[in-house]
């Protein structure tokens, strides 16, 4: 009894001292700096932009024929694998590392030397250098992969690989250090994009649209292009796309307080009223709503709030989303068809019309109710901050247009970006893979 006695009164001696231990920060030597929980919401959303991939991947391919399926997931597969070693390389550098003129980053952290697991605190300062450096590869991953939905089934393999690292760094890279990097000549000029509505969907939108109109029609446009050949793999696509959103915006606030919230809340709001208002407008135009209306019009709403989920309220988000079905729908049924260009799987028309909507929107919606860093927007007080949204807007679009051509055209005649017409018609996946994605023909 008396061993049990004093066994209880070392336990409750040591008790506090063992507390201590489980109470200390993940990493002792920035202790004073590290918020565990903000570096785990961090970790969680590199993750949940990571799983995009996928989602978009079965998202393209369920949109394809299906003698191109594996060829969509390869390329995405391929872009997770090359840009990772390309932001580890000299990318993250480019875009975020110490300003030259505004414009780029300089190579001082090339390698990741210097990116340590101390915070940078100008970007995040309660994280590790290395978990904001990881959650941003994932931005710079996903970016280059929306483009190939334009010219999917007919760009040569080789030439993707290439086309992407090119795009990566010439044109990704210094579009986010001018929005994003310490210096950049847009941040300073108050430019507010949150989560990448301008970085990400109006530069890949735009060079969706180039790549398009560069490489030309796939045989048989518009005519004789079957519909999508599986739409539940779609449809899987776009759910994995949703969840995935909530770690590209909301792990955009770099920690997991209320802004965090907040851009978690005004995603899904904004992407339900998207697709439910692209489902109305297929029942008055078509007389029917569609499955495939329904999902478009969700992932053009998710792009369309991605730069103002930092900025805006509910019903800011509301108004993003159904404003970004009706300019994302015109895109894409009227515009389209009137300029007959083969955006194959509508790339421009949802994530370049929606973005430029969503960016623009930041200046008219943005309140500093919602994030005190941010500013006000037109109906909040604040006109200014419109025409900066629209400067920003416009400097990367013509930026993105005319740089992405310019690649192309040197692709093309370094190795040929389109494949052969025969290639084209048995389909990438048996011609540049050799592989079926499916052994039983229906």
């Amino acid at each position: 009894m008396r061993r049990r006695v004093c066994r209880f009164i070392a336990f409750l001696l040591s008790l506090p001292f063992v507390l201590s231990l489980l109470s200390r920060p993940c990493f002792a030597d920035s202790a004073s700096r590290i918020d565990s929980g903000d570096t785990s919401w961090i970790l969680i959303s590199s993750a949940l932009v990571f799983f995009m991939m996928p989602g978009l991947a079965f998202f393209y391919g369920g949109l394809v024929r299906k003698k191109n399926v594996l060829s969509i997931l390869m390329q995405c597969f391929v872009t997770i694998c090359l840009i990772t070693l390309q932001w580890v390389l000299f990318g993250y550098s480019l875009s975020f590392g110490p300003d030259v003129k505004g414009l780029i980053g300089n190579l001082s952290w090339a390698g990741l030397h210097g990116v340590g697991l101390d915070p940078f605190p100008a970007y995040a300062a309660t994280v590790p250098h290395q978990a904001f450096m990881i959650y941003m590869a994932m931005f710079a991953i996903i970016t280059p992969a929306l483009i190939l939905g334009a010219f999917a089934e007919r760009m040569r393999f080789s030439a993707f690989c290439l086309f992407m690292v090119l795009w990566s760094t010439i044109v990704y890279d210094p579009v986010a250090h001018w929005i994003w990097g310490l210096g950049g000549f847009l941040r300073q000029a108050g430019t507010l994009d949150f989560a990448g509505g301008i970085v990400v969907h109006v530069n890949a939108g735009v060079a969706a649209l180039a790549t398009a109109l560069y490489l030309g029609k796939r045989q048989g446009f518009p005519s004789r292009i079957s519909p999508p050949h599986n739409l539940p793999l779609a449809v899987l696509g776009a759910g994995m796309l949703w969840f995935g959103w909530f770690g590209f915006n909301a792990g955009s606030a770099l920690c997991s307080g209320a802004l965090a919230v907040n851009a978690f809340v005004v995603t899904h709001v904004a992407g339900a009223a998207a697709g439910l208002t692209w489902g109305l407008l297929d029942w008055v135009f078509n007389e029917r709503p569609t499955v495939l209306g329904m999902i478009t019009g969700a992932v053009g709403g998710l792009a369309a709030v991605t730069p103002a989920s930092g900025y805006v309220n509910i019903w800011g988000a509301l108004a993003i989303g159904v404003g970004a079905s009706f300019v994302c729908y015109w895109a894409v049924v009227f515009v389209k068809a009137k300029f007959a260009y083969d955006d194959s799987l509508d790339v421009f028309g949802v994530h370049g019309v929606g973005g430029i909507w969503g960016s623009i929107a930041v200046g008219l919606f943005a309140t500093k109710v919602v994030n005190g860093a941010g500013a006000n927007g037109l109906f909040y007080g604040n006109p200014a901050q419109l025409p900066i949204q629209l400067k920003a807007t416009a400097i990367t679009a013509a930026y993105s247009l005319t740089v992405t051509f310019a690649l192309l055209w040197l692709v093309d005649h370094a190795v040929g970006l389109r494949v052969s017409e025969h290639e084209e018609r048995i389909g990438l996946d048996l011609a540049h893979h050799r592989e079926v994605g499916y052994t039983v023909l229906d």
